[in-house]
């Protein structure tokens, strides 16, 4: 078996960013060791000089929408784009594919239709719907790293809401399984009411739609969610966190003891409401992109700790589902694709608030991979772990062009900015699958079941 030594004078490695050489034999991490150790006949070398070295980005938050909705999506597309990101692992959400991950047959038809066809590992979380509580523990035992649930209609066929009568009958089992709950923390009411409110409003103001999705329907949500880890004693997490009215409620969940973690996504922390135009919908999210202020206080929360991650919530889409033309907020699908510029653009905000690449990888990677139950294997560079690295010119910019979306879709909010940091190479267990805007060799990505591996707990 033959030896690589991948040199870099900024490796990213838990204890810290250092000058270093990262041995590989395999699919493996073997030693990490100052430069001046590399030795030995036979070991092929692959010097980045200044560019740093991370650990391959792990997203616990993506829609690939296979099988079913191939035509949104796709493994190959979303996984091209996943590696040209610096992604090396993807667990994909139960819903915009048909059919819905809600069983094992809905697991066993995923599993054959990523066969072959994946640039970067991947898993796939189980769906809790309203009528699916019997099949939840057949489901962890099957594989999946955990469960998703909407407390709203996710506005989709073939994946219900659940109430909160019906989430309580799913709870006794998800507390079983030890695995988390990730939950889109929004209730219908405060939701319905803001809509009765807006009857004659413009939809192609920006505005209208920030208002049809109040900030407290977030916090209402949040607060019973916490209510019920209390009593059911089960893993919650919270997805794509967008209101800091939720902030303090979660910190001190937090204090309390109770098994509560929480993502956003580089939208929320990069995008704000006073900028988006009229008739803006690459922009349209669910929850919405709120207030500069409010964009503040989530990066206060990464900050103190209170938000553990940074997912993408790549949820793409059919150009004219985006009503690109009319404009209109009340009628475009809500989801923003960024597998391929997430880094970047958290690199572009993060640097100038004083975080480094250290941050970026413990929000980006060693975090998802704890949520998805794969961090014994991914979402850090140390020995025995995978040999998934992404290399990133951290100082130079670029400017996002539809060529650089990899994506099925090239829809974005993005296009046209100036963004710091570049994704040079990516490898999957020693592997180059991305490099200088190619995808060498053929798929090699492979599915990482979670009952297969040692799962750790948060």
């Amino acid at each position: 078996m033959s030896s690589h030594a991948f040199l870099s004078r900024r490796v990213v490695t838990p204890e810290g960013i250092r000058p270093a050489a990262v041995i590989v034999e395999g699919e493996c991490v073997q030693a990490v060791v100052p430069l001046d150790q590399v030795l030995g006949e036979g070991c092929e070398v692959h010097d980045f000089g200044d560019a740093a070295m991370l650990p391959g980005l792990v997203d616990s938050h993506v829609h690939i929408n296979d099988p079913g909705r191939a035509e949104w999506e796709g493994f190959e597309t979303g996984t091209r784009a996943a590696a040209a990101g610096g992604y090396t692992m993807l667990v994909d959400m139960p819903l915009n594919c048909l059919p819905a991950t809600t069983t094992v047959a809905a697991l066993k038809a995923k599993r054959e239709a990523a066969k072959g066809r994946c640039r970067v590992d991947w898993a796939a979380w189980g769906g809790v719907v309203h009528d699916n509580q019997s099949d939840i523990e057949a489901l962890a035992a099957a594989g999946v790293p955990g469960f998703k649930c909407f407390l709203i209609d996710p506005g989709i066929d073939g994946f219900t809401m659940v109430a909160e009568e019906q989430l309580r009958r799913a709870l006794p089992h998800v507390s079983r399984t030890g695995l988390p709950l990730l939950v889109h923390a929004e209730l219908p009411g405060p939701i319905n009411r803001a809509a009765d409110a807006l009857a004659d409003a413009d939809w192609n103001c920006y505005s209208t739609y920030l208002q049809s999705r109040p900030d407290e329907a977030e916090v209402a949500a949040i607060r019973m969610l916490l209510s019920l880890c209390r009593e059911y004693n089960f893993r919650l997490h919270i997805v794509h966190l967008s209101t800091s009215q939720a902030l303090g409620e979660l910190r001190a969940s937090r204090s309390e003891g109770l098994a509560v973690s929480v993502e956003t996504c580089p939208h929320y922390l990069h995008l704000a409401a006073e900028t988006i135009a009229n008739g803006a919908t690459p922009s349209k999210c669910a929850p919405p992109i709120r207030s500069r202020e409010n964009c503040e206080k989530l990066w206060q929360g990464l900050r103190d700790g209170t938000i553990d991650l940074v997912v993408t919530d790549h949820s793409p889409c059919p150009p004219a589902m985006k009503r690109l033309h009319e404009g209109n907020f009340r009628t475009a699908w809500g989801g923003i694709a960024s597998l391929s510029v997430a880094l970047p653009l958290m690199w572009t905000e993060a640097s100038r608030r004083g975080f480094t690449l250290l941050d970026l990888a413990r929000w980006m990677a060693a975090a998802p991979a704890r949520l998805a139950g794969c961090d014994t294997r991914k979402g850090k560079i140390a020995v025995g772990y995978d040999a998934d690295f992404v290399i990133f010119d951290s100082d130079l910019e670029f400017v996002v062009t539809p060529d650089r979306l990899h994506y099925r879709h090239p829809i974005s909010p993005y296009l046209g900015e100036t963004l710091r940091g570049v994704v040079r190479a990516t490898y999957l267990r020693g592997n180059l699958i991305f490099a200088e805007g190619k995808f060498p060799g053929e798929p090699c990505g492979r599915e990482y079941a979670a009952h297969l591996h040692h799962r750790s707990t948060r």
